[in-house]
């Protein structure tokens, strides 16, 4: 029996350990002039999926790509933070990864068989992080926040901003007035679908691969209304050109790849790169192996060079996947190697800028709700 429970509770470290991997983990020198640039960045990165883990937020930790203090090291001012609230398996749809972690990871039991509460549930995590972290870390919900943390970082300040987004609207349960709830627990990003279609969009990894419904088309549109980034990421390639003909805002792909690189079910097209871009939108390219076609901060570069020759470097930024079951060559103190492989791959000072945080806070501050929030 003692056996059974020890199981139990190291199951999710060991899956946590196991999936979210380095591949490189002494990685490639940095010199000391793309560290020195590095240190002057406001480094934003689209996509994280740290919430979902069993680690403390504010503590380092030996697994895992991402925690505040690897944050601090990267010199990371913004990190959109996503819930992971639905998971098929591959093969069986109706089978739910999510829920035997939640479960093993002692997660509140109205959270078991909710994906809404799942959201919650790490909003509320990333809420009482933020609470207890003495000023280190700030959760940023409107425009005047951002500029707020900005405006304290570059007065010295000791704090990594936090956007919370949502990786699928599975956790709408197929309510439209989810959204404005959602949106008052912090929610600032909603992408459209995950790994399975759902009620309001297809996925790109779904059976059907179908295109926006007409619930998905309301929720698109109460999301614009409410300041809410819609995200393209997973979405399938008929729920991406409906939402881009639907849309009125720019968007954003928190997290994917280049297809002409890497051939992929998720990996955007050249022509949608383009219609992003020209919709005014931000695309994260991923630092996974699936996403650049093989595990190293070069790949990563290579993939970016390319998305911005095809975008445009005003419209290219960072989408991680750091703590997503993906194996990516650095963490987050590791990502001085990036802009130490961009400088190499070609890109000037100011194009590194843009690709590493400024283009990403750009789109954010003109989406977010206006004003501030602070107390």
């Amino acid at each position: 029996m003692l056996g059974g429970v020890a199981a139990a509770v190291a199951g999710p470290r060991v899956l946590d350990a196991g999936l979210n991997r380095l591949t490189d983990p002494s990685g490639p020198p940095v010199s000391e002039a793309a560290a020195r640039l590095h240190r002057g960045l406001a480094v934003a990165d689209l996509h994280c999926d740290l919430l979902l883990w069993s680690r403390d937020p504010l503590a380092r930790s030996r697994r895992g790509h991402a925690d505040l203090p690897r944050f601090r090291d990267g010199n990371v001012a913004l990190q959109v933070l996503a819930a992971v609230t639905h998971m098929p398996a591959r093969g069986r749809p109706r089978l739910d990864l999510v829920t035997p972690l939640v479960v093993l990871q002692g997660w509140p039991p109205a959270t078991w068989a909710s994906p809404r509460e799942r959201a919650l549930h790490q909003a509320r995590r990333l809420h009482r992080a933020a609470a207890r972290s003495g000023g280190r870390l700030a959760v940023v919900r409107s425009a005047g926040e951002l500029e707020h943390l900005l405006a304290a970082r570059r007065a010295g300040a000791d704090v990594t901003g936090a956007v919370l987004a949502l990786e699928g609207l599975h956790a709408l349960e197929g309510e439209l007035d989810s959204i404005d709830l959602l949106y008052a627990a912090g929610f600032r990003l909603m992408g459209l679908a995950h790994f399975s279609d759902n009620e309001l969009a297809g996925s790109a990894h779904g059976a059907s691969r179908g295109g926006l419904t007409q619930l998905g088309r309301r929720a698109v549109r109460r999301m614009e209304q409410l300041g809410i980034l819609v995200d393209l990421a997973h979405a399938s390639p008929r729920a991406i050109d409906d939402t881009l003909a639907l849309a009125t805002r720019p968007l954003v792909v928190s997290h994917t790849g280049i297809q002409t690189i890497c051939p992929g079910p998720r990996n955007l097209r050249d022509d949608r790169l383009r219609r992003v871009a020209e919709a005014g939108g931000v695309i994260g390219i991923g630092f996974w192996p699936g996403a650049v076609g093989e595990a190293s901060v070069r790949a990563i570069a290579r993939a970016i060079a390319h998305a911005a020759e095809i975008a445009g470097i005003d419209h290219v930024g960072l989408g991680s996947d750091f703590d997503g079951a993906v194996a990516v060559p650095f963490d987050a103190a590791g990502l001085p190697q990036l802009t130490q492989a961009l400088l190499e791959a070609g890109l000037g000072a100011e194009d590194v800028r843009k690709v590493m945080g400024a283009n990403a806070l750009r789109v954010l501050s003109a989406a977010l709700p206006a004003g501030s929030l602070l107390p």
